[in-house]
C-alpha cells in the first residue's frame, strides 16, 4: 500500500477539483493563447530588424531559428501598436490560466514510475521543459513589462531562446494530448451538470477526495475573474487620457509626461540617457549626415529651411505601451537621403542612427531601407505644434510609422546611409 504522505502517491493530492475535463478545458484555452503570444512575439523580434547587425541585432548566432526574419512594413502605421499591445496584455491576462493548469496537473510532476514507455518518457520529458520553459517566459516576460532587468544577461536572446525551447515543447505536448482533452471536453456530463470521469491509472482524480467547496465550473469561473482582472488593470496602458490610469499593475510609459503638447508617454528621459542641455543647444548641435557623396552638417537652422512635412504617428514600446498619434513635423529621412547622394534613381539605402544618449541600450540603431523610403518617416524638430521637449529627444528625433519605439531614436547626432 502506498504512503499517502508521500506527493508520489495519488492520495496525497486530495482536491475534488483536479481532473481530466478541468486540466483539458484550461488546456485548451492555452492552446489559442499561447500560439497567438508565440506568433506575436517573433513578429516583435522581426519588427527590432535584427538582420541588420551589428547594430540591432540582440541574438547573434541564431542560424536557423531565424527563418522567418523579413523586412517590417511601415503600413498600417499602428501595426507595432497592434500586434505587441496583444502580446503584452495577452501574455498577463493569461497567468491565472497557466497557474490554474499548472496546479491541475502538479500530481504528475511526482507520478511513478517516472515513465511507462517511450511515449510516455516522451511526454514527462516534454511536461518538464513545458513547465520550465512557460515559467521562464512568463517570468522574464513580467519582469521585463515592470521595467525590472534583473536578468543574468540581454533580455532579448534570453526570451528569445526561452521562447522556442518553451514552444518546441509545447508542440510536442499538444500533438500528444490535443486528441485526448478534446475527448474529455466532449464527455458526457452527470445530473448536475459536472465531468463524471472514471479513474483511469495515471489520471488526475483522486481516489479520495475531499469534500467539494467549489464546482469544476465555478473554479473556472474562478480563473477567468482572475484574467479578467488582469486584463482590466494592464489594457490601458495602450491608451492615453484617463484610461491609462486604470493600467495599476503596469508601468504607465515611464516618467510622468505631464501636460501640453509634449504630455505624452516617455520611457526614458533626457536625464536618465545623459544629455547635457549645452550640446543640444542651437548653437552647439549639428546633425552629421554621411552618404555616396560626402558628409553634410547641418543646425537645426539648416533643416528647417529644408521642407517639412507631418505626419500623424503613435509611439509603442516592447514593454506594451503605446500613445495615440501624435502630431510630427520634420524633414523626411528620404530627402535626407538625397542630400548624400541617395535620389529615387539610385534607390534609398539602409540607414545606421546614432544618439547622444549615454546610457541605455540601442544608443546606435538601423532603420530598413523601406522604413527610410516610407513619406511618414521623418526627422521631427516639432510635435504637436511645438519645438520637441528634451525628454521627447530635443533637438531632433526619428519617428517611423509601424516601428517599436526603441528604434525611434530620440536626441539624434548622426545618419549614416549605406552603412548596414
Amino acid at each position: 500500500m502506498s504512503d499517502r504522505r508521500l506527493p508520489s502517491s495519488p492520495g496525497f493530492w486530495r482536491s475534488p477539483l483536479r481532473g481530466p475535463w478541468f486540466t483539458s478545458v484550461l488546456g485548451l484555452v492555452l492552446l489559442a493563447g499561447i500560439t497567438v503570444l508565440f506568433v506575436t512575439g517573433l513578429v516583435s523580434y522581426a519588427a527590432y530588424n535584427p538582420g541588420l547587425t551589428p547594430v540591432n541585432d540582440q541574438t547573434p548566432g541564431k542560424g536557423i531559428l531565424g527563418f522567418y526574419l523579413f523586412d517590417w512594413p511601415t503600413r498600417p502605421r499602428w501595426l507595432y501598436r497592434l500586434t505587441q499591445g496583444v502580446h503584452v496584455t495577452l501574455g498577463i491576462t493569461l497567468i491565472p490560466v497557466l497557474l490554474a493548469k499548472l496546479w491541475s496537473v502538479v500530481p504528475r510532476l511526482f507520478a511513478l514510475p517516472p515513465a511507462r514507455s517511450l511515449t510516455h518518457a516522451l511526454e514527462r520529458i516534454s511536461l518538464l521543459l513545458l513547465v520550465g520553459g512557460g515559467l521562464f517566459e512568463f517570468v522574464t516576460g513580467v519582469l521585463n513589462v515592470q521595467l525590472d532587468y534583473v536578468f543574468p544577461g540581454s533580455f532579448y536572446p534570453l526570451h528569445f531562446y526561452g521562447a522556442w525551447v518553451f514552444f518546441a515543447a509545447f508542440a510536442v505536448h499538444v500533438a500528444l494530448k490535443l486528441p485526448t482533452a478534446l475527448r474529455h471536453v466532449r464527455r458526457a456530463r452527470g445530473a448536475d451538470g459536472e465531468p463524471t470521469p472514471k479513474r483511469e491509472e495515471g489520471d488526475l482524480v483522486s481516489p479520495r477526495p475531499d469534500p467539494p467547496s467549489v464546482s469544476r465550473r465555478g473554479a473556472l469561473w474562478l480563473v477567468g475573474g482572475g484574467s479578467l482582472l488582469l486584463f482590466a488593470t494592464t489594457a490601458g496602458r495602450s491608451f492615453d487620457g484617463p484610461l491609462r490610469q486604470t493600467a495599476l499593475l503596469a508601468p504607465h510609459g515611464g516618467a510622468d509626461p505631464g501636460t501640453g503638447p509634449g504630455g505624452f508617454q516617455i520611457n526614458k528621459t533626457a536625464a536618465y540617457a545623459g544629455i547635457d542641455a549645452a550640446e543640444t543647444s542651437e548653437e552647439a548641435w549639428r546633425l552629421v549626415v554621411t552618404g555616396r557623396t560626402g558628409t553634410v552638417r547641418l543646425g537645426r537652422a539648416d533643416l528647417l529651411r529644408l521642407p517639412l512635412h507631418s505626419s500623424a504617428l503613435p509611439i509603442a514600446c516592447v514593454e506594451g505601451w503605446s500613445t495615440s498619434d501624435q502630431w510630427w513635423r520634420g524633414v523626411r529621412l528620404s530627402d535626407l537621403a538625397a542630400l548624400v547622394g541617395y535620389g529615387d534613381a539610385d534607390g534609398v539605402p539602409d540607414v545606421l542612427v546614432e544618439s547622444l544618449q549615454r546610457h541605455g541600450a540601442f544608443r546606435r540603431a538601423g532603420l530598413r531601407a523601406n522604413q527610410v523610403r516610407d513619406p511618414l518617416s521623418l526627422l521631427a524638430l516639432y510635435v504637436n505644434g511645438e519645438d520637441l521637449t528634451p525628454d521627447h529627444g530635443y533637438p531632433a528625433r526619428v519617428i517611423v510609422p509601424a516601428a517599436p519605439g526603441v528604434l525611434n531614436t530620440k536626441w539624434v547626432a548622426r545618419l549614416t546611409f549605406g552603412a548596414l
